[in-house]
């Protein structure tokens, strides 16, 4: 869940039985030239009928945690690539997650972190809840620009991918039912020294949205969002961002909270509200791939792209 901070949410549950199915076998991951919206849509496809209902604790959740670690079989063999595994304390009880976080190193001292969530919303479990916007399309967004990196190595700064675990409540929203996988590599990364190193952290989150309109996050570093505003007008996509301003609940939180430099790319209005479903898409059984588009995910691939070199020109 990502929480508007001036709007109460209100989800109802439908209760249905999810079955058990063989992993899909991902594609061959090839170096990307360009950044291509495309591949990312098709890796989306092919991580949900990997694993739908990646919720915490489920066979799904571990065919995604597979078919995350499939891709990066190069960085692995390079030592660039890690599973950050950890123990969280949530209303039902421990449980296990993991973070995976895959380094591109750079020539210039500093980190640019890209993120995102993978796993799907606990208390959905029941209700057939997929997440195609809401974790899996970034999952792939995440996967095609590792593609892209492999083909245009960092000339700046270290890009690093992070694919975070716990990111939705278990029971209910709040401070502590929340964010488990970033709260906890805000910790680890502040008692190792990291935190002073990285230069921007960017969450991508729900922005495959066919009516792609990227927020003004209030909870994000201010010169972050100017720099996604030239980035936008630099690659001719200054109509998919900023059309609404909002103060987003999301992964960035426990980094902008010890200092680092934040921004939330994301459009939380997704899909026409209805008597049923207040939030439209969000958080429902309607969050499926045909509500998705490959357009989407070129204009954010776009932006990231050129957030990137923009950062590095910052200095």
């Amino acid at each position: 869940m990502k929480l508007i901070t001036s709007i109460g949410l209100a989800l109802a549950l439908v209760a249905s039985a999810s079955a058990q199915r063989p992993q899909a076998k991902p594609a061959a991951t090839k170096p990307s030239a360009k950044f291509s919206g495309q591949a990312a849509y098709d890796l989306t496809k092919q991580f949900l009928a990997a694993a739908p209902h990646r919720w915490i604790g489920s066979p799904d959740h571990a065919r995604a945690e597979e078919f995350i670690k499939s891709h990066f079989t190069a960085e692995a063999a390079k030592g660039n690539f890690e599973t950050d595994s950890f123990s969280a304390s949530t209303p039902a009880g421990q449980l296990a997650m993991k973070n995976f976080i895959v380094r591109y190193p750079g020539k210039k001292d500093g980190v640019i972190v890209l993120a995102s969530h993978y796993e799907t919303n606990y208390p959905l479990r029941d209700t057939g809840f997929v997440g195609a916007n809401d974790g899996a399309s970034t999952t792939a967004f995440l996967i095609e620009l590792g593609n892209y990196l492999r083909a245009h190595p960092p000339e700046g700064y270290s890009v690093w991918l992070v694919f975070d675990d716990g990111e939705e409540a278990i029971q209910s929203w709040s401070d502590r039912d929340s964010l488990y996988g970033t709260r906890h590599l805000a910790a680890k990364w502040s008692q190792e020294g990291t935190l002073k190193k990285i230069k921007a952290f960017i969450v991508v989150d729900m922005i495959a949205d066919k009516d792609l309109n990227i927020d003004r996050d209030q909870n994000s570093t201010p010169w972050l969002l100017d720099l996604l505003a030239t980035a936008a007008k630099n690659t001719g996509h200054s109509s998919y961002v900023f059309a609404k301003e909002n103060a987003l609940q999301d992964d960035h939180l426990p980094f902008r909270q010890r200092g680092v430099p934040v921004l939330d790319i994301i459009d939380i209005d997704y899909g026409t509200p209805t008597p049923q479903y207040p939030e439209g898409y969000h958080h429902t059984p309607l969050d499926t791939l045909d509500k998705i588009s490959a357009h989407s995910l070129q204009v954010t691939g776009d932006l990231v792209v050129e957030l990137i070199r923009l950062i590095n020109q910052r200095g």
